[in-house]
């Protein structure tokens, strides 16, 4: 039986300057399919998906929907012929709620009931498996629930083609089953699904074929079923690469950063941060597991001096002098100094760190400005620096001197993490470092922190993909409402017991002390 196409794409060509984002790419949807579409950091995965959405208008090539061809100059244009697209930074009015959220810039010609609203809501939430509350507001919702609005927006809207892109990100392992079983209910209603996602184990279990992108163009279409990771990672690179993350055993691990009941309320008076206490060792990596919100940027951001606690403590045993220092009292600058790094990738990955209009070297020597000589521990030029970065972790680049504005995502990325962890830190601390990146750059940047953690560096690692950090860490803190709600050994844990104490309502302290309460009768 032949399949119905959904959505064609034939040569479409998109260039930015002497830039080619996709060259001649020819791909096929069919309805009653989830299909994957997988490469590496500038691959133009993310171009050829905004032009299929609106958002940008292809220079060559044809777009087919149910094998008419079509003209897309905008996303009005999109959801015209069926197409709606789930970004990854949720485009929602926090103090309206999900119906409201939904309806936002329709325009109908039809007289607007929120009761009939609700009730279609519910009938879609229902059709696929969705749990939503139609009354609910915005800001009272988790990140899943965020993303079950955005997914049902465009379902409203009448959506046969569904574009995700890494809707997987934020989610726990529990959500992101739900959310794979919503998507086969879509799947198997006749919608066409297409992922963008870089975790491989989530492509073979959700997708029924995938599509990959290598500089630009399409190099192949599989069926999942017939694949591995190990196949697929050499036809988004082009070379074969082994997929395993090493974890030595510590070397006479020594604590190094002492956390002791901090505690932080923000300026809207939330405490977001609640008597958090860990420790974090020499030659050791402390990975911290948590939904997005629950603390840990706050918690990296005190240690780094860049947040004022409400109390507790933060002690710091610097190698060189072997004493201990209270941190709190420290600015940024003098933490830095001691050898703390804080390696904070955020989504505004130019807003913090980095400055766009200026170029790789300078943003290497951007430590050094305010002393008028270098901090780099090797003493070696910016300039070398930078060329020793670009080779080692494969930033696309013209040159050491472009500015990093006019780089992709992914390689801004690269080029923060790899300043920071050339600075010769005794602890460094690496938030989201591989968020937005292939595959193989993940694994380049999970063996510069293995190097670093050989050389009696504390590392702590946030992540959010739980496989990594059960392979890569060697102790797991879980955060969870801005309280540690438990301690893994990462060597004898599973996701399934980190993804339930991401959801856990009480602190591991406040369970031990209910232990203790309950054996003293």
């Amino acid at each position: 039986m032949e399949r119905s196409v959904a959505l064609e794409l034939r040569g479409v060509t998109k260039t930015f300057g002497k830039v080619v984002a996709n060259n001649n790419v020819d791909l096929t949807v069919y309805k009653g399919e989830i299909l994957s579409v997988l490469g590496e950091n500038g691959c133009g995965k993310t171009t050829l998906m905004n032009m299929i959405s609106g958002i940008y208008f292809p220079d060559k090539g044809h777009i087919y929907v149910n094998r008419e061809e079509v003209v897309i100059r905008s996303p009005k244009d999109a959801f015209k012929n069926g197409i709606g697209m789930i970004h990854q930074h949720f485009k929602l009015v926090d103090v309206f709620s999900a119906s409201e959220n939904i309806v936002l810039g329709i325009k109908d010609g039809k007289k607007y009931s929120l009761k009939d609203v609700n009730n279609r809501v519910l009938e879609i939430s229902e059709r696929y498996g969705f749990n939503i509350d139609p009354k609910k507001k915005i800001y009272e919702m988790s990140v899943s629930e965020k993303q079950t609005v955005e997914i049902i927006k465009v379902l409203y809207r009448g959506a046969d083609i569904l574009i995700l892109d890494e809707p997987t990100a934020v989610l726990t392992p529990q959500e992101t089953e739900k959310l794979f079983d919503v998507l086969r209910r879509m799947r198997d209603d006749g919608k066409a699904i297409i992922i963008i996602t870089h975790k491989l184990h989530e492509v073979l279990s959700v997708s029924d074929r995938v599509a990959v992108l290598r500089k630009g163009e399409h190099v192949a279409t599989v069926e999942t079923a017939s694949t591995t990771e190990n196949e697929l990672t050499e036809m988004m690179v082009g070379k074969k690469i082994t997929l395993n993350i090493d974890r030595p055993e510590p070397k006479e691990p020594k604590d190094r950063l002492m956390v002791n009941g901090i505690s932080f309320t923000n300026h809207d008076g939330i405490k977001v941060l609640d008597d958090i206490s860990f420790t974090a060792r020499s030659g050791e990596i402390l990975g911290i597991a948590g939904i997005a919100g629950s603390g840990q940027r706050e918690l990296l951001e005190a240690i780094a001096g860049l947040q004022h606690l409400d109390c507790g403590e933060i002690r710091y045993h610097n190698p060189k002098t072997d004493e201990e220092v209270n941190l709190r009292d420290k600015t940024p600058i003098q933490i830095r100094d001691l050898g703390v790094r804080l390696s904070f990738v955020p989504e505004d990955r130019l807003g913090m760190g980095l400055v766009g209009n200026m170029d790789i070297i300078d943003n290497m020597m951007l430590r050094s400005y305010k002393k008028g000589g270098s901090l780099l521990l090797n003493r070696r030029s910016p300039r070398d620096l930078a060329k020793d970065i670009i080779r080692s972790l494969e930033i696309a680049t013209p040159s050491a001197s472009t500015p990093v504005r006019r780089l992709s995502g992914g390689n801004v990325q690269k080029v923060l993490v790899g300043r920071e962890i050339a600075s010769a830190p005794s602890v460094l601390m690496a938030a989201y470092p591989v968020r937005g990146l292939d595959i193989n750059s993940s694994y380049t940047i999970y063996k510069l922190l293995n190097d670093q953690k050989e050389r009696g560096v504390a590392v702590i690692f946030v992540g959010e993909d739980l496989d990594v950090l059960v392979e890569l860490c060697d102790k797991i803190i879980v955060l969870a409402s801005g309280k540690v709600t438990g301690v893994v050994d990462a060597r004898n844990t599973t996701k399934e017991e980190i993804g339930l104490l991401m959801t856990k309502s009480t602190s591991v302290y406040e369970d031990n002390k209910a232990k203790e309460d309950s054996a003293n009768g």
